[in-house]
């Protein structure tokens, strides 16, 4: 790190672009906010051009750029080709993003690896070097840390957890494979099933609006819940015997409801998780929430992490 020790962090999904600048020990010291524009991939750049420029605006030089980014990604070559933003394939982010903030190197990862390494550098995950770091929400998504270096593969998409099949005949995925975990736990999945099953909801009802219900006692709207947490927990077990994983930190809008989430994990890890060398393996909510993706985009380049 330079003579600032401040980072700009960039964090883009398919809903929201933000971007931040965080300092070296792990904090966002002011972020902006943008919608993500899926279908048009000058618009998609604009808006994170727009975010770099406020955050930098009047802050002091910057050591360097983190950017994390949906996937799949490609570390090497710097392109992008994000499933939830069809205008980006093969998109250039890097080498737009060099030209936007010349003169500091930039480092670009997966948005999930930067959730792990966010959680582990300043989340729920500090007690860990073996973590896989996970979001639950529109879809699913994760990251792993391990060794305490964040691990990304070959081409920085290891940690793509919400394509690990748990119905090998079920339904089609935005991935082009079928049965996968994100098309059982991710939020408008649930609802979209719980809506077949027979759940009586407003039009535009989403994962809240179906907790909410759970809480209540809905029937539907509880198997809705134990359904999408049993498929999360039979991906947890398989991921944590290939891995050795030691802890397991989910966050994302469908993990706010809790219990209804966490419970049926749980359950599903006694029945799945056998091996003993998984007897201590524990999963626990994400503390640092909509940060957690800067804050790992900043590790991308301040060491030990990076650099």
């Amino acid at each position: 790190m330079g003579v600032s020790d401040l980072v700009l962090a960039i964090d883009i999904g398919g809903t929201k672009i933000a971007a931040g600048v965080v300092d070296r020990d792990g904090h966002v010291l002011r972020s902006a906010l943008r919608s993500t524009p899926v279908d048009d991939a000058e618009a998609a750049w604009e808006q994170v051009r727009s975010a770099v420029e406020e955050v930098l605006a009047g802050a002091p030089a910057i050591d360097g750029v983190g950017i994390g980014c949906a996937g799949p990604v490609d570390t090497t070559a710097g392109t992008v080709s994000p499933i939830n933003i069809a205008g980006w394939q093969n998109f250039p982010l890097r080498t737009r993003m060099v030209e936007l903030v010349p003169g500091v190197p930039v480092r670009l990862g997966g948005d999930g690896v930067c959730m792990a390494l966010g959680e582990h550098w300043r989340g729920a995950g500090r007690s860990s070097r073996y973590l896989l770091g996970m979001v639950v929400s529109t879809g699913v998504g994760g990251g792993l840390v391990l060794d305490g270096r964040p691990y990304g593969g070959r081409t920085g998409n290891a940690g793509h957890i919400g394509h690990v099949v748990v119905e090998p005949d079920g339904l089609p995925c935005t991935c082009g494979g079928r049965g996968c975990v994100e098309t059982v736990a991710g939020g408008p999945r649930m609802v979209e099933w719980a809506r077949v099953q027979g759940w009586r909801a407003p039009a535009g009802a989403d994962a809240a609006a179906l907790a909410e219900a759970a809480r209540a006692g809905d029937e539907i709207a509880r198997a809705a819940f134990e359904r999408g947490g049993t498929a999360v927990g039979m991906m947890i077990a398989a991921v944590a015997a290939v891995c050795d994983l030691d802890l397991v930190v989910v966050g994302g809008g469908v993990a706010k409801a809790g219990p209804l989430l966490f419970d049926p994990i749980r359950r599903a890890l006694d029945v799945h998780a056998g091996l003993s060398y998984l007897s201590a393996l524990r999963v626990v909510p994400a503390r640092l929430g909509a940060e957690a993706g800067l804050v790992g985009a900043a590790a991308l380049v301040v060491p030990p992490f990076g650099g």
